[in-house]
């Protein structure tokens, strides 16, 4: 019995964690948990699960509220409360599905208290690949990818060793707009961004795989995660989304790992694993219904920050927290109807190339990195500033 600390249980990936949880009782068990701000769920959850007592919310009022509703469990708030369940020594796995850069010190606290980090929050990596990097070489446990592409380069790596890789090839839906060109995305709406042709998630990450950022994040997180040069790293457009990734070894070999679009698969593969476990009330991949795949380059003068990411992922230091922050503050600008959609690239290219460069940063230098980069993007937006 693998006992479970998840972190952001409302979200999507905490949801289908619930899921995987529920028809495998037998394997693991959630022992704590924690949601930011929606706490009718928190009670739903908390009434299904009697046996989680840690729990952390978003604000101290609601954990007040909580405490004398639920007065046998043990709540905090903020992100020291998320530091402090990262620090609990009664788990085994920590499922970090928390949103943004808050998500980067739990992670580091789960490591330094050696437990397996089961990581679904890229910022984690993104802003803080060197600090993840060297705190699994001091304290050095497991971290399992949950992203689908990265468990699907995960699952294509097994039984083969990584000086036999050629490259890793990453898929990208291509997001809402894959079939428009730069000119026609001056005056697209916020509505038109949020449809995804193949997958329903949250604003920010409908906007990221949109403008290809989301796709830039997981070449870094790839980079951290495999210990593979950025040279060695491609991006191919994938319209069905059915590969999820591919390994090529150096003898022209290339495992693919293909599957429908269940994030429930490479949540149970990073929570069981090395053991794959039933996949329950599911339907597998139809071959019969599906006739082709498509594939076609990404391009990075379509897509100008993919080409940023590998830039900032080459340079390291403190300029992937600032790419990180800029582009959640961009992105939250252009969901508030405050700019357009070609100024989210305009404002996070613009925050790289003013900031001050750290190599090494601590991970005070990155936190702040981080809120320097979000003081600029509004601080340019209130300038005015939406064209470069």
């Amino acid at each position: 019995m693998k006992k479970i600390m998840l972190l952001g249980a409302s979200g999507s990936i905490g949801t289908q964690t619930l899921d995987v949880v529920k028809h495998h009782s037998s394997e693991f068990e959630i022992i704590g948990l924690s949601v930011g701000y929606n706490m009718k769920k928190l009670a739903e959850i908390l009434d299904a699960l009697p046996k989680v007592r840690q729990v952390c919310v978003a604000q101290e009022a609601d954990m007040e509220d909580m405490q004398k509703r639920y007065p046998s469990h043990s709540f905090c708030f903020g992100d020291a409360g998320l530091k402090q369940l990262a620090a609990n020594p009664d788990y085994d796995v920590l499922v970090n599905a928390v949103v943004g850069f808050r998500g980067l010190v739990p992670t580091l606290t789960a490591i330094e208290h050696h437990k397996t980090v089961a990581l679904a929050n890229k910022e984690s990596l993104v802003a803080g690949g060197p600090l993840v990097k060297r705190a699994l070489k001091e304290h050095p446990v497991a971290l399992y990818p949950i992203d689908s592409e990265h468990s699907a380069i995960f699952q294509c790596l097994q039984g083969n060793a990584l000086k036999e890789v050629d490259k890793l090839i990453i898929t990208a839906s291509g997001g809402s707009f894959r079939d428009r060109s730069r000119a026609e995305l001056a005056d697209v709406t916020v509505k038109e961004a949020l449809q995804h042709p193949n997958w329903d998630m949250g604003g920010r990450i409908t906007i990221d795989s949109a403008t290809m950022m989301n796709k830039g994040f997981e070449v870094i997180e790839a980079h951290y995660l495999f210990d593979i040069p950025y040279d060695a790293i491609d991006v191919v457009i994938h319209r069905e989304s059915i590969i999820h990734s591919m390994v090529q070894y150096r003898d022209h070999a290339i495992m693919a790992q293909l599957g429908t679009a269940d994030m429930r698969l490479p949540i149970q593969y990073a929570l069981s694993y090395p053991s794959r476990l039933e996949m329950k009330n599911a339907e597998p991949f139809d071959f019969q219904r599906t006739f082709a795949l498509h594939f076609t380059p990404a391009s990075e003068e379509r897509y100008p920050l993919l080409k940023l990411a590998f830039a900032v992922g080459r340079k390291e230091g403190n300029l992937g927290a600032v790419m990180n922050s800029a582009d959640e503050e961009a992105v939250a600008l252009f969901l508030d109807g405050k700019i357009g959609f070609l100024d989210i690239e305009r404002y996070i290219i613009k925050a790289v190339e003013a900031a001050a460069y750290i190599a090494h940063p601590s991970l005070e230098e990155v936190i702040e990195s981080d809120a320097w980069a979000r003081e600029f993007v509004h601080r340019a937006w209130k300038g005015g500033m939406c064209t470069v």
